[in-house]
C-alpha cells in the first residue's frame, strides 16, 4: 500500500498507524516551540491579547504531544522526537498565518487519521484524535481572528456519483 493510498482514507496497518502518528506528533512538537516563541516575541498594542493565547496553546499543544505518544506507545511504537521546521519571522503577522496554515493543516490529517483509526476498529484513538481536533479548530479560529480573517468553511463531502449532482 502507498503512503498516498493511506492518506485517501484506505485501511491502514498498525505499523503505518504508528508512522503517521509520529508525524502528526512531530507537528504538535512544531506547535509547542512556535507557539512558545511566537508569545514572546509577538509585540504591539495589536498582539498583546493573542500573545498571551499563543502562551496558553503552547500548554494545549503540549497536552496533545502527551496523547498521541501515548497512542503511539499503546500500538506498540516508539514515539519520535523530532519537531517539523518553525517558521520565524520579524513580522508577526506572516507567524500567525504561517501557525494557522499549520492549524489547518492539522486538522485536515486529524480528521483523516480519525476516519483510519476507526476502520482499524481503534476506536479509542478515534475518541481522542476528536478531543484534539476541538482545540486545533479553537486555535484556527483564534489566529483567524487575531489576522482579521475568517475560517474557511466546511468543505463539502465529495459527491460519491462521480456526476456533479449534489
Amino acid at each position: 500500500m502507498t503512503k498516498e493510498n493511506m492518506i485517501s482514507g484506505a485501511v491502514v496497518t498498525r505499523e503505518q498507524m504508528i508512522q503517521l502518528l509520529n508525524e502528526d506528533l512531530a507537528g504538535e512538537y512544531q506547535a509547542i516551540i512556535a507557539y512558545t516563541v511566537y508569545s514572546q516575541v509577538i509585540k504591539g498594542a495589536a498582539y498583546t491579547d493573542i500573545a498571551r493565547e499563543l502562551a496558553v496553546h503552547a500548554g494545549e499543544e503540549l497536552q496533545h504531544a502527551i496523547k498521541i505518544a501515548k497512542q503511539i506507545d499503546y500500538l506498540g511504537g516508539m514515539p519520535g522526537v523530532t519537531p517539523k521546521p518553525v517558521i520565524t519571522s520579524d513580522d508577526p503577522a506572516e507567524m500567525l498565518r504561517a501557525d494557522l496554515e499549520n492549524e489547518r493543516a492539522t486538522v485536515e490529517r486529524y480528521r483523516e487519521r480519525i476516519r483510519q483509526a476507526e476502520a482499524m476498529g481503534e476506536f479509542a484513538l478515534s475518541e481522542t484524535l476528536r478531543s484534539i481536533i476541538v482545540q486545533e479548530q479553537e486555535h484556527e479560529i483564534d489566529l483567524s481572528a487575531a489576522l482579521g480573517i475568517n475560517v474557511p468553511p466546511l468543505r463539502a463531502p465529495a459527491n460519491r456519483d462521480g456526476g456533479g449532482n449534489k
